[in-house]
């Protein structure tokens, strides 16, 4: 497990060097909390209590989603560009016969990014936004703890769900088109557009059943209090529960895949 601690740790410092990034992507962050803010206000005027939500909980919900945006990588941005253009150069090969696990070994790397952007990209869009509006902190440590685990989960479920993206380069030989259909999956049905409880009928229940919304819904709603007690626990479960089934499936494609290199490679 050392090996991945270290392979962790190298991945926050590799992110920490792109200061400049970093400072246009907290730019960036604020500017879109700031509309998509104002939108939430003009839509909460008109529908208070909408989702069950009152202002400042849904203003709270936006500035959420821009902390955890780059941090559950809902737009990219993460390891996958890397591992499909490993895949398609035939490089991947290397990685197979390395003494570590494949799965592991990205997983450590993509968790110390999203440490990263949670720290360098989440934290002050967050302030700056409750500067300018009035948004809900919770009051309990326990809280805060509660909201910091179902993140990591959150990350996980997203690592999980890319790299078995990634892996369909294996025989398309070019993840591009695949990668760009699961971001746009990924804003939707996160809840980044809007919250899931606001989503109606079966499209709402289909919606908060399905992977995405352990990303942003989920950690939101721990966040603002919504999930205690055993609610929380059936929210923990619900994303370890995608965590578990997508890694599994994950590491099984991963050996057909190294099979196939086997085979090809003989």
């Amino acid at each position: 497990m050392r090996l991945y601690a270290v392979v962790a740790a190298g991945g926050f410092r590799r992110y920490a060097t792109y200061r400049v990034a970093t400072a246009a992507g907290v730019f960036t962050n604020t500017v879109f909390g700031l509309i998509v803010a104002y939108t939430y206000i003009a839509l909460w005027d008109e529908r208070p209590r909408l989702g069950g939500y009152d202002l400042p909980e849904a203003l709270t919900y936006v500035w959420l989603g821009q902390a955890l945006l780059m941090t559950c990588a809902m737009m990219g941005g993460g390891f996958e560009d890397e591992l499909i253009e490993r895949i398609r150069t035939g490089d991947i090969a290397i990685d197979l016969y390395r003494p570590a696990d494949l799965q592991l070994w990205w997983l450590a790397g993509d968790l110390g990014r999203a440490a990263f952007h949670l720290l360098g990209r989440g934290i002050v869009p967050m302030v700056l936004g409750s500067l300018a509006f009035d948004l809900v902190f919770p009051a309990s440590p326990l809280t805060w703890l509660a909201f910091f685990v179902s993140v990591a989960l959150g990350v996980v479920v997203s690592f999980a769900v890319r790299f078995l993206v990634a892996l369909s380069a294996f025989w398309l030989m070019d993840g591009a088109g695949v990668m760009q259909i699961c971001w746009l999956a990924t804003l939707f049905f996160s809840g980044m557009l809007l919250p899931l409880n606001l989503f109606p009928g079966v499209l709402g229940e289909v919606a908060r059943a399905l992977p995405w919304s352990s990303l942003l819904q989920v950690p939101a709603d721990v966040f603002l209090g919504k999930h205690t007690g055993w609610s929380l626990v059936q929210a923990y479960a619900f994303q370890a529960g995608w965590a578990v089934a997508l890694l599994a499936a994950g590491r099984t494609l991963q050996r057909v895949a190294t099979r196939r290199v086997v085979v090809q490679g003989g």
